[in-house]
């Protein structure tokens, strides 16, 4: 497999929050740093919806000799504002890559959950209302790919008039995007979960037979024992309030071993079935940190490969505000081997 890659989460906003805070760009430089030299990584795709920290985080990355998927991540912007951040974004893609930095710039992830005008609904929690309505969802799906189309053949094109690399788009299975103008196949939905166990190594194949590189944009386990039966839903056991984890919505048990097997399982069906990159979801969850009390730890639903720490624990990252998990060594010997 060429790309050896995780994801980066420069902040994702909403509900008046952000999941990276603070930003600090001393620590996202010596972090990238780790992920170069000790995850054994050579590609990192970096997100948020910010386009400065986007811009700070791919520097430091591409400093660091990572390949950068430069990735919008959004929420709740309309079709047009969000055009106008693609835009913005791929020159400053651009900018980065006429300097040196090896780049593929990606025109978004997962539009049509995270989007106006797509699915109805103004705000995310209203989109999710209507996935979670089946005879809505039902109804709405069908419409899905002809506007995802259309809304992408302008995105990639005025992405192209400004940027000169490699362009993708990090997609959702519904979708039904139509790859031809793009330089990867490219999904978000890499999660194995139980529901899709005996058919998901088929569904890597026929991604692969579209004739592209295939890029599995995200995939990972949070850090309880059963979450790799969820897959991608796996992060839904926590009760917010707004932006901020309250409580988990039942008993869990920790387990850092099911999550460093599930990624290594996963990694090593992408390989056989000729993957061309993949990105595990995430290196750090700054927004659920760690607690020790498990009925209250939202590290549990993090699928970060590091834990956030909120105090000083033993086995703490010298000088980093984290301590490795399980599965950071389970993917540097994975990436290193």
């Amino acid at each position: 497999m060429r790309g050896r890659g995780i994801t980066y989460d420069t902040g994702f906003f909403h509900a008046g929050g952000s999941t990276r805070e603070p930003f600090d760009p001393d620590v996202v430089q010596r972090e990238m740093r780790i992920i170069h030299d000790e995850l054994h990584c050579n590609a990192v795709r970096v997100t948020g919806g910010d386009a400065d920290r986007l811009d700070i985080a791919t520097q430091h990355a591409a400093d660091a000799g990572l390949e950068v998927w430069f990735c919008p991540f959004t929420c709740d912007l309309t079709t047009d504002e969000l055009l106008v951040f693609i835009a913005n974004s791929a020159e400053r893609a651009e900018r980065l890559r006429r300097d040196g930095a090896e780049l593929v710039f990606l025109t978004g992830s997962e539009l049509s959950l995270f989007t106006r005008g797509f699915v109805p609904g103004e705000t995310l929690d209203e989109r999710l209302a209507v996935f979670n309505h089946p005879d809505r969802m039902r109804a709405i799906l069908p419409q899905v790919p002809t506007r995802i189309n259309a809304f992408l053949g302008h995105a990639v094109g005025l992405a192209r008039t400004r940027f000169g690399g490699k362009v993708t788009y990090a997609s959702l299975p519904f979708e039904n995007v139509d790859w031809t103008p793009f330089d990867f196949v490219a999904t978000d939905a890499g999660y194995r979960s139980v529901e899709v166990a005996d058919r998901f190594r088929d569904g890597i194949r026929a991604l692969v037979g579209h004739g592209k590189p295939v890029a599995i944009t995200e995939f990972g386990c949070c850090t309880y024992r059963g979450a790799a039966d969820r897959g991608g839903r796996g992060d839904q056991i926590i009760v917010w309030n707004g932006p901020r984890p309250v409580r988990l919505d039942g008993n869990y048990t920790r387990d850092e071993l099911e999550q460093a097997r599930y990624i290594c399982e996963l990694l090593g069906i992408f390989e056989a079935e000729g993957v061309d990159s993949a990105f595990v979801n995430t290196f750090a969850r700054y927004d659920l940190p760690h607690r020790t009390d498990p009925s209250v730890d939202p590290d549990l639903a993090s699928y970060g490969v590091v834990k956030v720490l909120e105090a000083p624990l033993p086995g703490a990252y010298p000088g980093m505000p984290w301590a490795p998990k399980a599965a950071f060594a389970a993917l540097a010997d994975y990436y290193h081997g």
